[in-house]
């Protein structure tokens, strides 16, 4: 998605969170059983996708203090590490490498499917599990035993989305943008083949590159084909632009797509009189939701100063399920370890987590809509 800047130099922004002494020699495949548990957080820090890997970064450093303040993992520490992959599939490729040697017997990230899906026949031959906030459904795909998605599919968003635009609001005259990579392109064939067994067929159907800037030539054809809803499939830099620039056309179509519109980087990007109306699905609506939102919410407050959002909250649960299924085998990396994950039954904070033979343990999303700058549940809105 973005060219390979210094691959190996991404390694520098490391983040180690524990003050244990030197950490003995461990890999995938075997660990030593007695110093800290070495994990890696492998996520942009740098570059347009860098909000989602900071996000994601904080869910999982909040789970992984947690445990490591109420003891570790029988008695032993987990000491992550933070890796910028930049959003770049190489230097990802580049990182998958680095940690099979390392002695990291998991990883949690990436954000980025391209990324993740380059990384992961590293991953699978090294035997490190990898709990991946990516969603398209070529991840799921590839049924990899030692690949976990720590939120639903695009299939899952993008269903519910349909469902909400056609059978519940009636909407039929309906147009797409979406970019081209991997994030992207899962969505709009996922929402696509949703339409599809709708019986609708879009109006408009425009594709953009992942880096592309200025929608006007796009925005302009879909503007004359007068659509009641625009879904949006892309990133929350790139969706908040195409809203900016579809208001500034006079395109007043629903806006409509998957979580990375529920975002504040969408608002901000956006504008938020431009992105008032959204319409998102998403498996993590509200901070206020339950008891778990709130205790999680308060606690992600307090250690980092901000509100949390859906990304942290999903890094938090692929963070948990990890630190659980890693009690079951004693720090133990391998095999053992992701049939461990599998096993794991998770409570979370987007629901109620069992894995499947694909990796996807979590099947459903809600509606939200942007209101005031802010989103809400469709019910609240």
């Amino acid at each position: 998605m973005f060219p390979a800047r210094f691959p190996i130099a991404a390694v520098a922004v490391i983040v180690t969170l524990t003050a244990c002494s030197a950490p003995g020699q461990q890999s995938g495949k075997q660990a030593d059983a007695t110093g800290p548990i070495k994990v890696a957080n492998i996520n942009a820090q740098s570059g347009q996708l860098s909000s989602l890997g900071k996000w994601e970064n904080k869910g999982v450093k909040l789970a992984v203090d947690e445990a490591n303040k109420a003891g570790g993992v029988n008695g032993r520490q987990i000491q992550l590490d933070l890796f910028d992959d930049q959003g770049d599939p190489t230097v990802g490729t580049n990182l998958a490498r680095k940690i099979a040697g390392e002695g990291y017997v998991a990883m949690l990230g990436t954000a980025e499917s391209a990324v993740t899906l380059a990384m992961a026949p590293i991953l699978k031959d090294a035997g490190i599990p990898n709990i991946t906030s990516g969603q398209s459904p070529k991840l799921a795909a590839l049924k990899s035993p030692f690949l976990f998605l720590n939120a639903p599919t695009s299939v899952t968003y993008d269903e519910t989305l349909a469902k909400h635009l056609v059978d519940d609001k009636g909407y039929k005259k309906i147009a797409l943008i979406s970019n081209n990579g991997t994030y992207g392109a899962g969505e709009h064939d996922a929402f696509l083949a949703a339409l599809k067994t709708r019986n609708i067929t879009p109006i408009a159907d425009e594709a953009v590159t992942p880096d592309q800037k200025d929608f006007s030539a796009s925005l302009t054809a879909i503007r004359q084909k007068n659509p009641d809803v625009l879904f949006v499939g892309a990133e929350e830099v790139e969706s908040g632009l195409i809203a900016k620039q579809a208001r500034e056309l006079g395109l007043k179509a629903v806006l409509a797509g998957g979580a990375p519109m529920g975002t504040d980087v969408y608002v901000t990007t956006a504008g938020a009189d431009n992105a008032e109306g959204s319409v998102i699905s998403s498996p993590y609506l509200s901070n206020d939701a339950n008891p778990a939102s709130k205790t999680f919410s308060a606690a992600y407050q307090a250690a980092f100063g901000e509100a949390a959002e859906l990304h942290g909250a999903k890094a938090y649960d692929g963070a948990k399920i990890l630190i659980e299924a890693l009690k079951q085998t004693k720090g133990a990396g391998g095999r053992p370890l992701a049939d461990a994950i599998r096993a794991v039954k998770h409570d979370g904070l987007l629901g109620d987590f069992a894995y499947d033979d694909s990796g996807v343990g979590i099947h459903a999303t809600q509606i939200g809509l942007i209101k005031a700058g802010k989103i809400v549940a469709e019910s609240a809105g």
